[in-house]
């Protein structure tokens, strides 16, 4: 298929036709752009996306949630923004497919890395807002992440993984939850790897870009089996005829 085709069916699932070269732009990888003699890459178009993506994303919980304070805002927006979710709203999009990638990063999986994904998906909403302004990115938002918004209003323990699993640990007496983290790949992209532990005992390991997002990971996958471990044991005493907790 070539590039024109290519582009006119990602820009259906967009809704808008974009500035070619523009829209070029934002599907090219610093990986493609390196290989062939130093290409614009998508970055600058990604760090605009990023703002228009947080600017309507928090304009919409604002006004969703009257009642929420500022750090409950900020939870339910990082929830929303945060790499993973991008990237499955990317998967959606088969955005992987259009994403201009060097060899090495095509020969490692990179059409399928959370990281090259959202990256992606923002510098597409940066050319979007380029190119058709402000309302046209906001219908775009909406329509990509109201979904995203309304789960992550709804996700309770999980607006704040390691705060939910401090909690957790301390009601069941188990202790402070420590985080072992360990670190691969080159300065410019980093992996980081997040083990959580408790009482001395991992739960629960996540990866990510930052060591923040590790540990979320992490702290979540501990949650769930901390609180599966506890669900399992009140119904095997309730159906023994105990108390349960």
């Amino acid at each position: 298929m070539d590039t024109a085709s290519s582009l006119a069916i990602l820009e259906g699932r967009l809704g808008y036709r974009l500035e070619p070269a523009l829209l070029v732009r934002a599907l090219t990888h610093r990986s493609y752009a390196y290989e062939n003699g130093g290409l614009p890459t998508n970055e600058r178009l990604e760090f605009l996306g990023d703002s228009v993506l947080g600017l309507v994303v928090t304009d919409t919980l604002y006004r969703k949630h009257p009642d929420l304070a500022e750090g409950q805002l900020a939870k339910l927006r990082a929830a929303v923004v945060q790499a993973r979710a991008l990237a499955e709203v990317a998967r959606g999009l088969d955005l992987g497919a259009f994403v201009r990638l060097g060899r090495g990063e095509e020969g490692t999986g990179g059409r399928n890395k959370a990281s090259i994904l959202a990256d992606t998906l923002e510098a597409v909403i940066g050319a979007v807002y380029l190119d058709q302004g402000l309302a046209a990115a906001d219908a775009l938002v909406h329509r990509l992440f109201d979904p995203v918004i309304e789960r992550s209003s709804n996700l309770g323990a999980g607006l704040d993984w390691k705060t939910s699993l401090q909690e957790l640990s301390a009601a069941e007496g188990l202790g402070v939850p420590e985080y072992v983290i360990t670190e691969t790949g080159p300065d410019h992209e980093k992996t980081f790897t997040a083990a959580a532990r408790v009482g001395g005992e991992t739960y629960g390991t996540g990866t990510g870009r930052s060591k923040k997002e590790a540990e979320q990971q992490a702290a979540e996958t501990a949650w769930r089996s901390i609180r599966a471990a506890i669900d399992g044991e009140n119904g095997k005493a309730a159906a023994d005829g105990a108390p349960v907790a």
